[in-house]
């Protein structure tokens, strides 16, 4: 067994392996010297990715695709029990392992930071990623995200940290034990798994009381959840608490962001100076995912001005208000906000960078369970664009609600004033989205599916 490699993962099996969390955790395995082998749906950049890692990838399931000399076989909680890999593996009484708990032993042992919150995790998580690289503290990390394209999710450094995004929708950030946690919020989201925001806050209270003795909670000064969640974790024993945010009472007070085009800069007050440094993404949302970035390096022992200096090298991360390209004088923006806080930080933040120009979304509803709870408020964000189009609902893993549709996210934009339009053939969108843009215009595509997929499409059609 390769050093560094976790006992039983020296020949792991994903199901799902393609997907963002778990190829991250793959690609790691992979460059320590396990004998990675997996599965998924389709073919991908990111399957490519991995057999260039000497990784064996599969296309479909099927119980054959599971090597009889597995030693573990890895899930997400979105593999059903009927799988035939997971049921092949249970007849070979094969271990079937979380991909939180593989993610868990992988950073034993290393200075680990986790990322939590409802939305802002991928971003932060990337930032950190990539300010510490640009020290040359060589971290590894997983993100949920690429930074620049397939593969670049995940990285296996040579150095002490390793930093990891930490999922809250199915609890599986309760198995890490970080040195320093980042709570960005605390929002009623994943309503399979919750029912309530008391829920919300045990979940996250767990969390929190996993961060190891003498380590740091970095936590939102602003938001009403995670100021909640302070309150509840303020004596626990042996935890430094450090707030962020615009509020007066935050232990590191942001006192301006001034957007500058797509990008913005960002003053900070920290220990009684003002420290001022660049953001390379728009938008005040983005703008705080960076202090909270800030924070928790400083919490590690990173001076300030150096990590400050270093966040400005960050560039941004795929389908985080990523630029797909620009024809006949129309920008084409993708963005992965899905939970309504999430889509008016993304469109306030394009809203300011379109300055005189007109705002145009694409916009497609993920999840049956989240239309239903929140999509009243998806609609109301729409009202900030200057039109929209809504597709309909992208199921991922779940099966349809009866009568949750798109309408009701359609009928709650309008009735905030939007000027919105129906579209349930995904195809015709990038000629109907030509029809409406003028030079000058932005278009953002935004949602968890695949609407991410209609960005080059819209441009190709904007180009003839």
């Amino acid at each position: 067994m390769a050093p560094g490699i976790p006992a039983a993962m020296e020949r792991p099996h994903f199901i799902g392996i393609g997907g963002a969390g778990m190829s991250g955790i793959a690609q790691i395995l992979a460059r320590r010297g396990a004998k990675v082998a997996g599965s998924d749906a389709k073919e991908s950049g990111t399957a490519e990715a991995l057999r260039a890692l000497g990784a064996t990838v599969h296309i479909g399931h099927a119980a054959a695709h599971l090597a009889d000399d597995a030693s573990c076989v890895i899930v997400s909680s979105a593999i059903r029990a009927d799988n035939p890999e997971l049921v092949r593996a249970a007849e070979l009484s094969i271990p079937v392992v979380h991909r939180s708990d593989a993610l868990a032993s992988l950073m034993r042992g290393l200075r680990a930071i986790a990322v939590a919150g409802t939305h802002g995790k991928t971003t932060t998580t990337s930032m950190l990623a990539v300010a510490l690289s640009e020290l040359g503290l060589d971290p590894s990390y997983a993100i949920g995200g690429d930074l620049a394209g397939p593969g670049t999710n995940a990285r296996h450094g040579e150095g002490d940290i390793f930093v990891a995004e930490a999922d809250e929708s199915d609890r599986s950030f309760q198995k890490y034990d970080p040195e320093v946690a980042i709570v960005l919020n605390a929002e009623l989201d994943h309503h399979a798994n919750y029912a309530s925001m008391e829920e919300i806050y045990d979940s996250f209270e767990t969390f929190v009381g996993k961060i190891v003795p003498g380590g740091t909670l970095v936590v939102s000064a602003d938001q009403s959840g995670a100021v909640e969640l302070t309150r509840r974790v303020r004596d626990l024993a042996s935890l430094n608490i450090v707030t962020y945010g615009e509020s007066e009472t935050a232990d590191v007070r942001v006192h301006k962001v001034t957007p500058r085009g797509l990008t913005s800069e960002v003053t900070v007050v920290l220990n009684g100076r003002y420290l001022t440094f660049t953001v390379s993404v728009p938008g005040r949302h983005y703008a705080l995912n960076a202090v909270a970035a800030l924070v928790a390096g400083v919490a590690l022992g990173i001076p300030a001005h150096n990590l400050a200096s270093a966040l400005g090298t960050y560039t941004g991360v795929k389908r985080r208000l990523q630029l797909k390209g620009e024809a006949a004088g129309v920008q084409v923006i993708d963005s992965y906000a899905h939970h309504p806080t999430e889509m008016t930080a993304d469109l306030e933040a394009m809203r300011g960078a379109a300055a005189d120009s007109r705002l145009l979304v694409v916009f497609q509803p993920h999840l049956f369970s989240r239309t239903q709870e929140l999509g009243t408020e998806m609609g109301q964000a729409l009202a900030l664009a200057d039109a929209s189009v809504v597709l309909d609902i992208y199921p991922a893993r779940e099966d349809p609600i009866p009568g949750i549709t798109s309408a009701l996210i359609i009928d709650a934009a309008k009735a905030a004033g939007a000027d919105v339009t129906a579209v349930h053939d995904k195809a015709a969108v990038p000629e109907v989205i030509a029809g409406m843009a003028k030079p000058g215009d932005l278009v953002l595509t935004m949602g968890a599916g695949d609407v991410t997929d209609l960005g080059p499409q819209i441009l190709d059609h904007l180009s003839s």
